[in-house]
């Protein structure tokens, strides 16, 4: 294999953690280059703010209810903050529950196999594969191919598909690594933005006390696409893990102190209007090419597709008809939400020795997505001359009860929300 071929694989995910820094404030905000990075480190400490969006995630539309409409973080948010692939092939494929299947992917990939206390369930444990790579000798192509398939892994459980299974990753993406020159193929960012939806859908619940997912990509998100996020993290000079304090201007010049909790944020997301949430955010014409590249752009053509995000044995809906807005169209009264069936919240737990691609309940869903070009949105013809007075008027009958949350009493915890994922325990992957 060429260096080439080695540079090109590693590449599409060794870039998310540099990238990401960067693309997650260049969209329409006037700060230097050189002063986001003492901004990023406010963004792992934005709890309250996750709370309050998932308060606002509805899972049958997989959409944020607001005031203004519906909205969501979509493919194309994806491709700009995190410079992930967005069209090709789904991630999906065969998923064994033995150690004898995991033990003989390991020496294939890697040369040596774990043993069992290095594994847990169909997971390899994060200490082996740090242990591995930290060992490896990049003397030779062998031993170059080895370090970046474990590098890969490591970025696939630690930056993009994070999930609560514990300090392990699932073996189910190795054989994505076989071949290095198909890397780029695959639909990543698809799986990235369908393990967020995942991790809303199921945060969403009552009784639901953690959540994990890219939840970097998801205050990116926040931050590019909600003014009054800005407005909240403006100076931000003390942060704690119970609550963040801010320092902001008040009128006549006086500093004070402000703690932001749960409240905070339900009360400015029930009276969000018009020109507090940025559309359309990102337009080609109007970015650095230095920072996001315009190939990323040579894949816009599916980011606006009403589609399912494949990830295994992840089935997400991409409901791009709720928000045509976020792509520069009219919108109109959408369709009936998507009815996903047994394919909306497949767990791995127990034995699972299912080729997801051919399985009942996910293949018309990989078809689906396969026929993604066919589903790209157009403009409408609208009779109306306000289809946005009708879609508002249809909207806020349908689900006014969801978007005024102020005066929602509930039961809290001391930082008066879910905990984002770290140590805490979960099925076996």
């Amino acid at each position: 294999m060429m260096k080439e071929e080695v540079d090109s694989g590693c590449s599409i995910m060794m870039v998310v953690v540099e990238m990401t820094k960067l693309r997650m404030l260049t969209c329409d905000h006037p700060v230097p280059l050189d002063r986001y990075n003492d901004r990023i480190g406010v963004v792992q400490y934005q709890k309250v703010l996750v709370n309050a969006l998932i308060e606002r995630w509805h899972p049958d539309t997989h959409t944020f209810h607001f005031p203004i409409g519906d909205c969501a973080v979509t493919l194309e948010d994806v491709a700009l903050l995190l410079g992930l692939p967005t069209d090709g092939l789904p991630i999906t494929g065969m998923t064994m529950s033995s150690f004898e299947a995991l033990e003989a992917e390991c020496l294939l990939q890697f040369g040596v196999a774990p043993r069992k206390s290095d594994c847990k369930g169909s997971g390899i444990k994060l200490t082996w594969l740090w242990d591995l790579k930290e060992n490896l000798e990049l003397t030779d192509k062998i031993g170059i191919q080895r370090y970046v398939r474990c590098h890969i892994i490591l970025l696939i459980r630690m930056i993009l598909f994070g999930d609560k299974s514990g300090a392990g990753v699932h073996w189910k993406f190795l054989p994505l690594l076989h071949d290095f020159g198909s890397i780029g193929q695959y639909s990543w960012g698809s799986e990235c933005l369908a393990h967020l939806y995942r991790a809303l859908c199921r945060a969403s619940h009552f009784d639901c006390k953690k959540i994990d997912g890219p939840l970097t990509l998801l205050l990116g998100w926040a931050w590019i696409r909600l003014h009054i996020y800005r407005c909240f993290l403006g100076n931000p000079t003390v942060s704690t893990s119970k609550q963040i304090i801010l320092r902001y201007n008040v009128p006549h010049g006086d500093r004070r102190y402000r703690y932001l909790n749960l409240a905070h944020f339900r009360k400015a997301f029930d009276e969000l209007q018009e020109g507090q949430f940025v559309w359309v955010a990102c337009a080609v014409d109007c970015v650095d090419p230095n920072i996001i590249l315009v190939k990323i752009y040579m894949q816009s053509v599916v980011w606006s597709a009403t589609v399912p995000l494949v990830s295994f044995e992840c089935i997400e809906w991409h409901a791009t008809d709720w928000y045509r807005r976020q792509f520069s169209f009219v919108q109109g009264v959408p369709y009936q939400e998507r009815n996903l069936d047994k394919a909306h919240g497949e767990v791995l737990t127990g034995p699972k020795n299912l080729n997801w691609t051919i399985a009942p309940s996910h293949s018309f869903w990989v078809m689906h997505w396969t026929n993604r070009y066919n589903h790209v949105l157009i403009e409408l013809s609208m009779p109306s001359q306000h289809p946005l007075d009708t879609y508002m008027y249809w909207y806020r009958t349908k689900f006014g009860d969801r978007l005024n949350l102020s005066n929602l009493v509930v039961q809290e915890n001391d930082e008066g929300n879910q905990d984002m994922d770290d140590d805490n325990e979960e099925q076996e992957p």
